[in-house]
């Protein structure tokens, strides 16, 4: 019988580059756009994403190599847990980007979690949050990805999050020693807290409709990273969290400008035109907005505390071409 599954996106409100260091926190915000996987079994591995116009198998081809990984991990994992193995048809829709341009609410980790949730649900597999986040992360990390799973913890838990970055070099050191059972069982040292918000407020995503930068500007903007620049924005990411979570206004908008001015102050690649503009477009209202995730493009956030602020945002963004990708409370 065919099973339904889906997955969230996610934005950075606070913590982004300084959450790549191992103890440091970050607070991520679920989005729900969505990306759906239909899974059945099969006489043979079907695998179709609506990103590519073709149909493969678990032979190794460089589109499908993320959704063809998740399966071999997820059926070594089955194994281990006694259930006997049967090929699958697979098929993932949900692009999280436009004419070839990514959103950057997290699409790579959608899809991981994703085939994950497709191939536990088929198996009548129940697995808690916590799971899906460390199966996720262990694809991740065997594939060499170096980023904080940061992502996968919000999408995997479909909450605001407080999550605390671990050593991921350690985990990529124990992948290579020990069986896949025991790298799951072992104490990696992530935190993943869910956040209550108190505020009364709206949380809207504008797209630049530009993509963000490139992996060798991550790279230049992760090198200008101090011991001050972490220290400074753990203090305004933990202050942020208890604000958001006192629903206090003044003090979510004093820290939200604080971790913008860090990030600008970090890197002139972080801050392109449009995200300064789309956040200039909240001042003088009751509201703050800044750049989400690397920045160089994809998105930016904002909080805003009234409709007289929420309409006006909502034109000026328009009058500079920037698209309200998403709006809920926050």
């Amino acid at each position: 019988m065919t099973k339904y599954v889906t997955t969230c996106g996610k934005l950075y409100l606070a913590g982004e580059y300084a959450v790549l260091t191992p103890g440091q926190s970050a607070l991520i915000k679920n989005i729900n756009i969505r990306m759906q996987a239909e899974i059945d079994f099969s006489e043979t591995y079907q695998l179709v994403s609506d990103m590519f116009n073709y149909t493969v198998d678990l032979n190794p081809d460089q589109n499908y190599a993320l959704i063809q990984e998740t399966i071999l991990v997820m059926e070594e994992f089955l194994t281990d847990q006694g259930l006997k193995l049967r090929p699958v048809r697979l098929s993932i829709s949900g692009k999280m980007e436009r004419d070839g341009k990514k959103f950057g609410i997290g699409s790579s980790g959608s899809v991981v979690l994703l085939t994950i949730k497709a191939m536990a649900e088929l198996y009548d597999l129940s697995l808690s949050r916590d799971s899906l986040f460390r199966l996720a992360t262990y694809i991740l990390v065997k594939r060499g990805d170096n980023g904080s799973m940061g992502d996968l913890a919000c999408i995997a838990f479909e909450d605001l999050i407080l999550y605390q970055s671990f050593d991921r070099q350690i985990l990529a050191q124990l992948i290579q020693e020990i069986p896949l059972r025991q790298v799951l069982a072992s104490d990696w040292g992530y935190q993943i807290k869910p956040v209550s918000s108190q505020l009364t407020c709206q949380f809207l995503v504008g797209w630049t409709q530009e993509p963000s930068i490139s992996a060798e500007m991550i790279t230049q903007v992760k090198s200008a990273i101090t011991p001050q620049f972490l220290s400074e924005t753990e203090k305004a990411t933990q202050k942020l969290t208890k604000a958001i979570e006192q629903g206090n206004q003044q003090g979510s908008i004093q820290q939200i400008n604080r971790i913008s001015e860090l990030l600008a102050n970090l890197s002139p690649l972080i801050y392109t035109e449009d995200l300064v503009a789309l956040r200039q477009a909240t001042e003088g209202l009751e509201a703050v907005a800044k750049s989400s995730g690397s920045g160089g493009g994809d998105c930016g956030i904002a909080l805003v505390f009234s409709k007289v602020a929420e309409k006006k945002i909502k034109e000026r963004w328009q009058e500079l071409g920037i698209e309200l990708l998403y709006a809920s409370e926050l």
